[in-house]
C-alpha cells in the first residue's frame, strides 16, 4: 500500500499544476495541517516541492528552453500590480520575490506568476489575508527571478520597468 506522503508526491508529479493544501487534505482524508507537516517532511528528505500562492508545485521541465534572469526593482506597494503585469505581459514568468532583511538575511517568496490572472489572484490573496508585501521590509527595493524564452522578451520587460521608473540600474 502506498503511504500518504508517497501518494502526495505522485499526485503533485502528475498534476502539472499547483495543488492547494486543502485539495491534498481532501484527497488523503487528513487535515490541511497534516499536509503542511507532510510537505515539510518531504522537503527535509530532499524532495523539491515549491509552496506558491496558488498551491504546492512539483517543478516540471517546460517543453521549451527557458533562461533565467534577476531583476532589481523598487516601487511603492500600490504599484505592485503595474510592475508584475509589465513582466507577465512580455511573456516572463515571475518565479519569486527576494528582499535582503537586516536580521534574517535573504527572504524569498515563491510567486510563479505567468499571466495577469495570476497577478490578480496573488494580489487578492494578499488583500484577503491582510498580509504585507515583502518589499515593504526594504522600502520597496526587491529582486525578481524571472524565466523567459527569448532575450527580446526580457529586454522589452526591462524597458517597460525602466520607463515606469521601477528598474534599478546596474551602473
Amino acid at each position: 500500500m502506498v503511504n500518504r506522503r508517497e501518494k502526495i508526491l505522485e499526485f503533485l508529479e502528475q498534476a502539472g499544476r499547483p495543488v492547494t493544501g486543502g485539495e491534498l487534505a481532501r484527497m488523503t482524508g487528513v487535515s490541511r495541517q497534516v499536509i503542511v507537516q507532510d510537505i515539510a517532511i518531504l522537503r527535509a528528505q530532499g524532495r523539491e516541492i515549491l509552496a506558491t500562492p496558488q498551491g504546492y508545485v512539483w517543478p516540471q521541465p517546460s517543453g521549451r528552453e527557458r533562461q533565467r534572469a534577476v531583476l532589481a526593482v523598487s516601487h511603492a506597494p500600490e504599484q505592485t500590480e503595474e510592475e508584475l503585469n509589465a513582466l507577465v505581459d512580455f511573456g516572463l514568468k515571475v518565479l519569486d520575490v527576494v528582499v535582503e532583511h537586516p536580521i534574517y538575511g535573504e527572504l524569498r517568496g515563491f510567486l510563479m506568476l505567468e499571466s495577469r490572472h495570476d497577478v490578480e489572484r496573488f494580489l487578492e490573496r494578499i488583500a484577503d489575508a491582510g498580509a504585507g508585501l515583502l518589499s515593504t521590509l526594504t522600502g520597496g527595493v526587491h529582486l525578481h527571478t524571472v524565466e523567459y524564452a527569448r532575450e527580446e522578451e526580457l529586454n522589452l520587460a526591462r524597458e517597460a520597468l525602466a520607463a515606469k521608473g521601477f528598474l534599478l540600474s546596474a551602473d
